[in-house]
């Protein structure tokens, strides 16, 4: 796996969340600053009273309720872990509210209180280097973790996410997210002929033969993808640049294929003119009685997204199939981080071993909430084993499918700006797409918003490809 190249300097990444973050010191001085030293004799040794844990939803929390030794729980917002209380934290992801949230609590950190300090938090892949550059996390090594020796096991690209310019390593992840190609069988039977996994592969196993089939689905009546974006992780995925170089923001050919793509697929009807998560069909492909072919996602997106529509819907049928699609590519995850300045170092090593790194707690955590899990050894197992299948895909181990995309993700790039980038260029390409201006005119609306954004960036040499 090839390391991730960091194409931003420690000082621009700074630059962009000093503002939040430039109160916290580091380690040793957010201890010493600590009105109120509470600690608690556990297993583990002498650690702090209370474990305080930022999230934006339960998914973390209800994994560790369930499979971490000694956890139990109190209330829904409070457990205990022996004599330690661990408090959640928990603030949604609209408005960029948990960012906030979280920015907040680590401006603190340096006069906050032992038992109000941030422990752990947890953070996505678009945005996990700007908590992954400044002295807001601990590497793992300072959490007395070997990741050589003790993440062995784990898929390499996820532990490039959160490497930061020197090569440490902040965070861990009990989570891989390797994505595919989701089909409604009934649909493939009756255009292509066949709903078996390899044949249909055949259909989509470049981007010129996916674009053919559209063209055989939209002879039927039916839609290839929901939205303009479906297809664009797929690309920006497999991209070679970052976003920004040398503070000069840069759109890599990869994106403006998908830009070229996505308008021939809205001018031939291929698509139903929306974007992800829209109520303007987007959602309602995911029913029985929706027109559209087939979405591309990781494990989370079947359990999360396609089994959250209406009775009659893909949950209830079970009329979907993955296969591999054009290109391998990943979406999202979560990374666990340790902060700077926390008193449960020994707990925190704990629960990121236990977590991320035992293979038998990570097999009962795939087969308990359907995760792709990150444990080469654990995904192999699974993908093995007969008696495992996906309910909302008709009993399909899909396990074997996405484990051999995953080996295959390399994270060339990476920079704190990407998530801001890939949100305001989506945007604006889509008013491109319905014909309401020239790509040129979308360019510009783009190279405006980043500049409002990030006023520190240069968009001058972005020009249309």
């Amino acid at each position: 796996m090839k390391k991730v190249t960091k194409f931003l300097s420690l000082v621009l990444v700074l630059a962009m969340v000093v503002s939040c973050l430039a109160a916290c010191g580091s380690k040793n001085e957010s201890k010493n600053d600590s009105k109120e030293p509470a600690a608690v004799k556990t297993e583990f040794g002498e650690q702090g009273k209370v474990l305080n844990i930022y999230c934006w939803n339960e998914e973390f929390k209800q994994r560790l309720e369930e499979l971490y030794p000694g956890y139990s729980k109190v209330d829904d917002a409070t457990g205990k872990i022996g004599d330690v209380t661990v408090k959640w934290n928990i603030t949604p992801n609209e408005n960029n509210a948990y960012q906030q949230a979280l920015d907040n609590a680590l401006k603190q950190q340096g006069n906050a209180n032992a038992d109000d300090k941030v422990d752990l938090f947890l953070i996505e892949a678009d945005y996990a280097l700007k908590y992954v550059e400044p002295n807001v996390s601990l590497a793992l090594a300072e959490v007395g973790i070997d990741v050589a020796k003790d993440f062995k096991n784990q898929y390499t690209y996820t532990q490039d996410i959160v490497k930061d310019s020197k090569g440490n390593i902040k965070g861990t992840s009990w989570q891989g997210c390797p994505a595919a190609l989701i089909y409604r069988t009934d649909i493939a039977e009756e255009v292509l002929g066949t709903s078996d996994v390899d044949k249909v592969q055949e259909y989509v196993k470049d981007w010129a033969s996916f674009e053919a089939t559209a063209a055989k689905m939209k002879e039927k009546g039916y839609t290839m993808v929901a939205g303009f974006d479906d297809t664009y992780r797929v690309f920006s995925n497999n991209a070679k640049s970052a976003w920004v170089k040398d503070g000069k923001v840069q759109i890599d050919d990869r994106i403006w294929e998908w830009v070229d793509q996505a308008k021939k697929f809205t001018d031939n009807g291929y698509n139903v003119k929306d974007s992800l998560w829209g109520d303007n069909g987007w959602k309602s492909g995911f029913d029985m009685s929706g027109k559209v072919f087939c979405y591309f996602g990781p494990a989370w997106f079947i359990d999360f997204c396609m089994n959250c529509s209406e009775p009659g819907s893909v949950g209830e049928a079970g009329k979907w199939h993955i296969t591999v699609g054009p290109e391998g590519y990943f979406w999202g995850g979560t990374w666990i981080c340790a902060a700077a300045g926390t008193d449960n170092e020994v707990l925190i090593k704990d629960i990121m071993m236990k977590m991320t790194a035992d293979t038998d707690t990570l097999v009962k955590l795939a087969q308990t909430f359907s995760d792709f899990v990150n444990d080469q050894p654990a995904m192999e197992k699974l993908a093995a084993d007969n008696t495992v299948g996906n309910k909302y895909l008709g009993g399909q181990n899909i396990y074997g499918i996405l484990a051999e995309g995953a080996k295959k993700i390399h994270i060339d790039y990476a920079s704190a700006y990407d998530q801001g980038c890939n949100e305001k260029f989506q945007a604006a390409m889509k008013e491109y797409f319905l014909g309401n201006c020239t790509k040129e005119e979308a360019l510009e609306n783009f190279k405006k918003e980043i500049k409002t954004l990030y006023p520190e960036l240069n968009t001058d040499d972005l020009k249309v490809k």
